[in-house]
């Protein structure tokens, strides 16, 4: 008897979560990504592009364009080797 009720308090207080974290997932978007953020960025994607293109050309060193390109090239071979390493062990 006493696992039973143990049982049907769990499922209940597992679905009162579940319901509040459906509720709090719902009012989390409306500020994490609200439709009027993805508007503007549609409307204004070239001159998002192109400001983020002068920042670049201006404020990054070829030194560091040259350290990001490493970066970056080291991080896709790292994960080319690690994807490869787990098609192995499927085999």
């Amino acid at each position: 008897m006493g696992d039973e009720s143990r049982i049907e308090e769990l499922t209940k207080r597992c679905a009162a979560l579940e319901a509040e974290l459906k509720e709090t997932k719902e009012k989390l978007k409306k500020y994490t990504a609200p439709e009027r953020n993805r508007e503007f960025y549609k409307l204004h994607k070239e001159e998002m592009l192109n400001r983020n293109k002068e920042y670049y050309r201006e404020k990054v060193t070829p030194e560091k364009r040259k350290e990001y390109a490493r970066r970056a090239y080291l991080n896709q071979k790292e994960k080319k080797r690690l994807a490869a390493a787990a098609t192995e062990e499927n085999i």
